[in-house]
């Protein structure tokens, strides 16, 4: 495959080198096109040696080979990384003032792009409007991580692990061939074929979808409580991706979503099952996405004072435990009390309903088993069977997702793959689903 890798002016560009000879090393073509910025930072000598190409960064050198237009003409992928708050800006704007951003203008393949930058700058509305737009325009945003910045600043705005990049950046590689080729995700020309387009940004515009996220709590007395690994990033992600496709989300956390995220969804916080459910089923979205880690159980009797540790004595207390109620399968009945299907031999509703099962598999059954006797069983359109387990999704950036659908014995495989692009595959499959308005 045939890779254009930008550079931009941030420290985060020696993160480039790695994500570059993870490139070569898998025996892909790779030319470096830095900006005169990136270069302060990491010399041309260094993207020579590990690229075996030589680099340029502006429009008047090699002219006779127009390589302004060809390297994005010719491009299988473009991935920029780290991509600062300038180059995002431009590449927004349409501005060509170099080699990568008239590269950017002229690519037709998928583009990628992994912001790193300080906190303050990430979280401008100026920045995440041009995010929204590249967004719009078919661009895959790997959203920055949090974690040690230049300084002692720490927050988010930290450039990914180059192996996230390289997964999400083949991810959009794979899911371009599937769209009709080149022209998927690109932002510069497309072919106007119908069949080439990706799904819009606004696929879901006028649509109220509510989504769930992070790891219920269930007290035990006002100190302690009963909960999972569950750190809400997957639901964070399908939130994003929601709003970005113009839909009115509401999202129902435990978790504290980020401030860009806060700023563009309704957030109701609870933190019980029974405050869940009480929000979820007190709505009637057009989708619901139950990607919150729900216990299957809480004690049935909540301390009023901390439960003291008695010295000298030797016992615990016993917590007996009673089962919390299955908020999927009752908005599943709740629908079907309320709507009627409007398509019931093409297995499509009015109220789109997906939901979630972490799984590890066992003696009486793989990941996939289990999650099809759970679709059985709850009866929404949509399953995603998460592979779960030590250092495995719960708390990472990027997971593997199979991709259920009602009806149907086809599954889609997503991953390892970064969750924002799990949540923009999911959407996909829920698009198709929402009935026409």
């Amino acid at each position: 495959m045939r890779i254009v890798l930008g550079v931009t002016g941030g420290i985060a560009a020696y993160k480039a080198a790695l994500l570059l000879r993870l490139f070569t090393e898998a025996g892909h073509d790779v030319t470096v096109v830095p900006t005169a910025s990136a270069l302060e930072f990491v010399g041309a000598p260094t993207w020579e040696a590990l690229s075996g190409k030589p680099v340029q960064t502006g429009v008047f050198e090699n002219v006779a080979q127009v390589p302004h237009v060809r390297l994005g003409q010719n491009a299988d992928l473009v991935v920029v990384a780290p991509a600062t708050a300038d180059v995002l800006a431009k590449a927004a704007a349409g501005m060509a003032n170099d080699l990568l951003t008239t590269t950017l203008l002229t690519a037709r393949c998928p583009v990628v792009m992994a912001p790193a930058m300080h906190t303050e700058m990430w979280l401008h509305p100026a920045t995440q409007a041009n995010v929204a737009t590249l967004r719009s325009r078919g661009a895959t945003i790997v959203e920055p991580a949090s974690g040690r910045l230049t300084g002692a600043d720490t927050g988010a705005g930290r450039l990914p692990d180059p192996d996230v990049i390289r997964d999400a950046a083949l991810a959009a590689a794979a899911s371009g061939e599937r769209r009709g080729g080149a022209t998927a995700g690109g932002l510069g020309e497309t072919t106007g074929r119908e069949e080439d387009a990706v799904t819009p940004s606004g696929a879901l515009a006028g649509r109220t979808v509510l989504v769930t996220a992070g790891g219920t709590r269930e007290a035990i007395d006002p100190v302690r409580y009963l909960g999972n690994r569950s750190s809400g990033k997957m639901g964070f992600a399908i939130a994003a991706a929601a709003a970005d496709r113009g839909a009115d989300v509401t999202f129902v956390t435990t978790m504290q979503p980020p401030a860009d995220l806060a700023q563009r969804v309704r957030v109701v916080s609870v933190e019980s099952a029974l405050q869940m459910r009480d929000a979820v089923l007190a709505a009637t979205p057009d989708v619901l996405v139950m990607a919150a880690a729900v216990a299957d159980f809480r004690p049935d009797h909540v301390a009023d004072a901390k439960i003291k540790k008695i010295h000298g004595d030797d016992s615990a207390p016993v917590i007996t435990l009673v089962r919390n109620p299955d908020i999927l399968a009752e908005a599943v009945r709740q629908r079907d009390a309320e709507l009627q299907p409007t398509a019931p031999s093409t297995n499509v509703s009015s109220r789109v309903i997906v939901g979630f099962a972490a799984e590890t598999g066992d003696a009486d059954g793989d990941v996939l088993h289990h999650a099809r006797a759970k679709l059985a069983r709850k009866g929404c359109d949509v399953l995603v069977a998460n592979e779960v387990g030590d250092g495995v999704t719960f708390g990472q950036d990027s997971s593997t997702a199979h991709l259920l659908r009602r009806g149907s014995d086809d599954v889609v495989t997503v991953g390892p793959a970064p969750k924002s692009h799990i949540a923009a595959a999911l959407l996909d499959l829920v698009a198709d689903l929402v009935p026409s308005q």
